[in-house]
C-alpha cells in the first residue's frame, strides 16, 4: 500500500512570481492550512524563509523553501515537478534560535528570538562603546565599534560573514561573537563561544552613544543592556534537496570566492 503524500501548506512572499507559483502549486498538489500541514512550502527568498520560520515557531512543522527571491541560500531551486518526491527525499537541518532579552533606557524588557543573529548597532554618528561579559564574567571592558553581533551556525553565512566573522559548520555547537568595524581593540576579530554561553552586552555612555539591538528583523531602540543565549527548547527544521543540504552549502561557502 502506497504511503500517503504529506499534507502541504503553501506560503509565498508578496513578489508576483512567488504568489503565482504558490497558486499553481496549491492547485496541483492540494493544500491544507499551515496549522494542519506536515510540511510548509515557502516560496520567496531568504528573508521570507526567516519570516516563515518565525511565524511557525510554535507550530514548527518542517519547512521546505523554494527560491522565488534573490540570494536563496536557505532555499531549494525552484521546480514545480516532482515536489512530493523531493520533499520525501529531503535532508533535514535542525536549528536552534537565539533568545534576546534587551533592556531599554526606560528599563523595559523586550524578548525576541533570532534564527540568524542578534546584532547591536550604533544609532548615530557616534561610535558605540560596549562591555562584553560571557557567563557573568567581563571579557572585554570596552569595545569601541559600530556594533557587534552573536550569530548561530545557520546565520554565520549572513551578516556575520559580511562583518568578516567565521563560517560555522551546523554541528559545531558554537556561536560567533563578531565585532562590526571595531575601532578599539583595532585588531580584535571576535571569538567563538560554546553554544551554551550566555552573553551580556552593556552599553557604555548610552545617552551620548545610543545603540539599538536587532533580533533578525525586530529592532529595539536605545538599549542599555542586552542578554543573548541559545534557546535549546525550540527546534526548527528546514528541508533541503538530497545532496544540497544546509551543511553542504555552509561547507561550500568556505571555498567560494
Amino acid at each position: 500500500m502506497a504511503k500517503p503524500a504529506p499534507r502541504l501548506a503553501f506560503v509565498a512572499s508578496d513578489r508576483p512570481d512567488a504568489v503565482e507559483a504558490r497558486d499553481r502549486l496549491a492547485a496541483r498538489y492540494g493544500e491544507v492550512p499551515p496549522a494542519e500541514a506536515q510540511v510548509i512550502v515557502a516560496l520567496g527568498g531568504d528573508g521570507f524563509m526567516l519570516e516563515t520560520l518565525h511565524s511557525e515557531i510554535h507550530n514548527a512543522p518542517p519547512i521546505y523553501g523554494m527560491n522565488r527571491g534573490s540570494v536563496g541560500f536557505l532555499m531549494n531551486d525552484f521546480n514545480e515537478e516532482d515536489l512530493i518526491s523531493r520533499i520525501e527525499g529531503a535532508e533535514r537541518a535542525v536549528i536552534h534560535p537565539l533568545v534576546m532579552v534587551a533592556i531599554d533606557k526606560n528599563r523595559k524588557q523586550h524578548r525576541a528570538l533570532a534564527i540568524n543573529e542578534v546584532s547591536l548597532l550604533r544609532q548615530t554618528r557616534q561610535t558605540a562603546k560596549l562591555a562584553v561579559s560571557i557567563d557573568g564574567k567581563v571579557r572585554m571592558k570596552e569595545l569601541v565599534c559600530d556594533g557587534a553581533l552573536i550569530a548561530t551556525p545557520a546565520g554565520s553565512t549572513a551578516y556575520n560573514l559580511s562583518a568578516h566573522g567565521p563560517i560555522i559548520p551546523l554541528n559545531a555547537k558554537v556561536l560567533a561573537l563578531t565585532p562590526i568595524s571595531a575601532f578599539r581593540p583595532r585588531r580584535w576579530r571576535g571569538a567563538l563561544l560554546p553554544h551554551d554561553a550566555r552573553v551580556t552586552f552593556e552599553v557604555i555612555e548610552a545617552d551620548k552613544r545610543p545603540v539599538s539591538a536587532v533580533a533578525d528583523n525586530l529592532e529595539v531602540r536605545d538599549v542599555v543592556e542586552v542578554h543573548v543565549a541559545e534557546d535549546r527548547e525550540t527546534s526548527l527544521t528546514m528541508l533541503f534537496d538530497a545532496g544540497r543540504s544546509l551543511e553542504e552549502r555552509v561547507l561550500t561557502e568556505q571555498f567560494s570566492n
